[in-house]
């Protein structure tokens, strides 16, 4: 894994510690997505929300077919989740996204957790 990718990474699992810290579990995905990208941009990371991504399927392209929660520093996809618990399913929507978006960083952040250590999930390809 690339130096640059595991730092970001780092500042993530920190910024979301900072985040669930403040707000504890029990709120949206969405406020939570919009904290985490906040404090990320406080830090001076560069964070993409919401980022379109494509598909392409024997030569048909759909466009915008899914969206990243956040991109962080170009090199590291953050899914957000506000659930009771995360599933493999979710591991394999992250894996998906790595592999159409050529991203091989990813982490899985679930605030919907007493500890937001056991809502973490750092995924590699």
């Amino acid at each position: 894994m690339d130096e640059a990718a595991d730092r970001i990474a780092r500042e993530v699992v920190d910024a979301g510690l900072k985040v669930h810290r403040a707000l504890g579990p029990g709120l949206l995905e969405a406020a939570y997505e919009h904290c985490l990208a906040y404090e990320l941009e406080g830090r001076g990371l560069l964070v993409e929300r919401q980022l379109p991504l494509s598909i392409v399927y024997e030569g048909l392209r759909l466009e915008g077919a899914y969206r990243l929660d956040l991109l962080v520093g170009r090199s590291v996809i953050v899914e957000v989740k506000a659930v009771e618990a995360l599933s493999r399913l979710h591991e394999a929507q992250l894996l998906t996204y790595m592999r159409l978006s050529g991203h091989r960083l990813g982490l899985l952040v679930n605030f919907n957790v007493e500890l937001l250590k056991h809502g973490l999930r750092r995924l590699i390809l």
